[in-house]
């Protein structure tokens, strides 16, 4: 940290920063780098107000991503642990028949991750075990989240993660599969290749994603539990629990194709057309 470094200014402001940047696809110098210190509860505090400023212009938040859940990757990017954002309904697409070609949303450095997603059919709270919080899950899916950056060359920390939209683009939902019809059991014991066209392949494990996308859950409900201005998980809402591999490069006419071994959920099959807006 340099000398020039100064206390942290504006809150507001910074999200007003944020956000004007995320509208015209430009990229901001990460957040840490322009202070002595910047604790993840302000990032958070910051994100609110982002939150606050979209749900004024008429978003609608429909569920929340978890970023870094898999610990395999934490030391790539430079991050310690997880952390958690908004999606938006204009965010939030379900994939037609497979194989699917759908627009590559314009951002600023796009990835793509392979997730499981949950839509809850009741609100899981903090503290609960495993298999209560899957009894508020309605049903479970196999989706990819587009992830991007808002500062360059996906240079930052966590709390630059958290503050800057948890890096969420968008979420393409697979088809969903009943959660009553699956054993909770095998969500933690699978695999997953990811295959792009460009010769990327990449390997994960369910174990990877803080041991399961169902432990995954349990850890957003407790850090919003210990966030005063966090809002609690409705019913409703959807949830992507983090991605199962290292986040891979995403460009317009690539092809990703997704191989599960061990849960009865199927692969992916999508192509990313010419880019268009987000929604």
């Amino acid at each position: 940290m340099t000398g020039e470094a100064k206390p942290i200014p504006d809150e507001a402001g910074l999200a007003a920063d944020l956000l004007a940047a995320y509208d015209a696809k430009r990229q901001l110098a990460p957040l840490c780098s322009r202070f002595d210190d910047f604790p993840t509860s302000c990032a958070y505090r910051i994100a609110h107000h982002v939150t606050a400023m979209r749900r004024a212009r008429g978003e609608t938040t429909v569920g929340r991503k978890i970023g870094f859940t898999n610990r395999t990757i934490w030391s790539l990017y430079g991050v310690t642990g997880p952390m958690w954002g908004h999606v938006y309904r204009h965010t939030l697409h379900d994939l037609p028949a497979l194989p699917a070609t759908v627009p590559l949303p314009i951002l600023t450095e796009p990835r793509i991750e392979p997730e499981i997603i949950f839509g809850l059919k009741h609100a899981p709270i903090a503290g609960m075990s495993q298999a209560q919080i899957a009894d508020c899950i309605d049903w479970v899916a196999h989706g990819f989240e587009i992830v991007f950056s808002p500062f360059p060359g996906w240079k930052f920390t966590g709390a630059d993660c958290a503050a800057g939209f948890g890096l969420h683009g968008a979420l393409f939902v697979g088809p969903r599969v009943a959660m009553a019809s699956m054993d909770p059991k095998v969500l933690s014991d699978f695999s997953v290749t990811l295959r792009g066209s460009n010769g990327t392949e990449l390997h994960g494990h369910s174990t990877d994603v803080l041991d399961g996308p169902l432990a995954a859950l349990g850890f957003l409900l407790d850090t919003l539990a210990q966030d005063p201005q966090a809002e609690p998980l409705r019913a409703g809402e959807v949830v992507t629990t983090g991605t199962l591999t290292d986040a891979a490069p995403l460009s317009a006419g690539g092809r990703w194709v997704t191989t599960l071994e061990g849960i009865d959920l199927p692969g992916l099959d999508v192509r990313f057309g010419p880019s268009a807006p987000v929604g």
